[in-house]
């Protein structure tokens, strides 16, 4: 059972400078210039913890990636909300020997992914587009319309910067572990690796993996990013490469 978003005027998806009415099923062609907002919340202090697990974001940021009323899937970890729903998660069945492990149904990117054990499908949707997160790590995904023409390696290559800085505080440096291509659900892929070096702390391991989506619509591409603390507070970096290796269309 999800809670759709209420009527009322939000960050437009197609014009970030402007808003645009929701009527509570579909945007209307009613836009305007926003008011300017209030100053932001303030975030508590993080330690040693992915920032994409710990940071919230504002309820006007988070609804502009918003593209459709049907919030199936539930991102993000925070204070401020889009939408309090139930994620869509695959439960084992009960009449098989070996059942399979449950899965997390990303709807709005057109994808599932494994959830493996420790891991919890995100409560709410946030600007961080987090949809499972687990003890000092987090899994996000998003898609880029306009990423269909760019070599996935591209794509992963300039993502896994901006992950590895959305997600630590304080980074010394880092070394590709991983760069590599994939098959991710029937497509070819590519994912780069990194072992951040941060000021403080054990650091963490950052993952960008870019490949091409069609979901029947204009192509496009699909980013899945990885943040795991490094150190006994992270999460195995064994799920990192089952999630990765998992990936399917949300269809199949």
């Amino acid at each position: 059972m999800s809670r759709r978003l209420p009527p009322g005027w939000y960050p437009d998806p197609d014009a970030p400078l402007l808003e645009r009415r929701w009527d509570g099923t579909a945007w209307t062609d009613d836009r305007r210039v926003p008011e300017v907002p209030g100053p932001p919340r303030a975030a508590g202090e993080v330690s040693g913890r992915a920032k994409a697990v710990a940071l919230a974001a504002s309820v006007l940021a988070l609804v502009a990636a918003i593209v459709s009323g049907a919030f199936a899937l539930a991102r993000g970890d925070g204070d401020d909300v889009v939408a309090d729903t139930a994620p869509t998660v695959a439960s084992p069945s009960p009449d098989t020997a070996s059942p399979s492990p449950s899965r997390l149904v990303d709807e709005l990117d057109g994808i599932s992914l494994p959830l493996p054990d420790g891991w919890a499908p995100a409560k709410y949707v946030t600007r961080d587009h987090v949809v499972m997160t687990s003890e000092g790590g987090s899994v996000s995904a998003r898609t880029l319309p306009g990423g269909a023409g760019k070599p996935p390696a591209s794509l992963a290559e300039q993502d896994v910067r901006r992950a590895a800085h959305s997600s630590y505080d304080g980074i010394r440096g880092h070394r590709v572990v991983r760069s590599e291509r994939v098959a991710v659900a029937g497509r070819a892929g590519h994912l780069v690796r990194w072992r951040v070096r941060t000021a403080r702390g054990p650091g963490g391991w950052v993952q960008s993996l870019a490949f091409p989506q069609d979901r029947g619509g204009p192509p496009s591409a699909v980013v899945v990013r990885f943040a795991f603390d490094a150190g006994p507070e992270g999460p195995p970096l064994a799920d990192m490469d089952r999630i990765t290796g998992g990936i399917k269309q949300a269809d199949r």
